[in-house]
């Protein structure tokens, strides 16, 4: 009995390495075939919030989209962090058209830059960046662009905007509906108010 258990857990574990050889192959040919793209980041001695920007547009020239997509980079604010500034620029995303050449809604890429007050003007400054409604922070060459989280962001402003499921006249009724106690500060500046679709704006 303890033969053919043995054999089996010994068939389960060269399974798994060899699906894990595959999947290992597979990946380190895709990225021959398509290399995440990155720049040559200037030191921290080098650094000034416009330098800044313009190394975030250089970067981000890299990443792959339509033509459709426009953008623009601004810098938003400096944060004083323990023995370090972090810079804070943010990347507009948008589609315009003939119809609506200034869009109605915007994705937006948060890039952050650190400046390590510890550590020597020649090293390289630290970046890292984020999706709006995302989690997932992001380094520079280590994962690939995908367009997709762009679109599915305007997607979902889109949604928001044209439901009337979410045009509520007052505070109380979210009370009501969901049970909450929305006397805080922090609840009702959290709350959205979507205008109806035929209000003038």
């Amino acid at each position: 009995m303890m033969d053919t258990e043995d054999t089996q857990n010994v068939t389960e574990l060269a399974l798994a390495l060899a699906k894990n050889a595959i999947a290992a192959a597979v990946k380190s040919m895709e990225e021959a075939e398509n290399p995440i793209k990155n720049i040559n980041w200037i030191t921290q001695g080098e650094f000034t919030e416009e330098r800044g920007r313009k190394q975030i547009e250089d970067f981000i020239s890299n990443w792959k989209y339509q033509g459709r997509w426009v953008h623009y980079t601004e810098f938003l604010k400096r944060e004083d962090v323990f023995h370090s500034f972090h810079y804070i620029y943010c990347v507009h995303w948008s589609v315009p058209t003939a119809r609506r050449p200034i869009a109605r809604t915007t994705a937006s890429v948060y890039f952050t830059i650190k400046i390590n007050t510890n550590k020597p003007p020649d090293t390289p400054i630290d970046v890292s960046y984020v999706f709006e409604s995302h989690s997932l922070v992001h380094r520079p060459g280590m994962t690939h662009f995908q367009e997709k989280c762009l679109r599915d962001i305007i997607e979902a402003k889109y949604i928001l905007m044209n439901s009337n499921i979410f045009q509520f006249n007052s505070v109380r009724i979210f009370q009501n509906i969901l049970g909450i106690d929305c006397s805080s500060e922090c609840v009702k500046n959290t709350i959205l108010y979507i205008k109806p679709q035929n209000s003038i704006e």
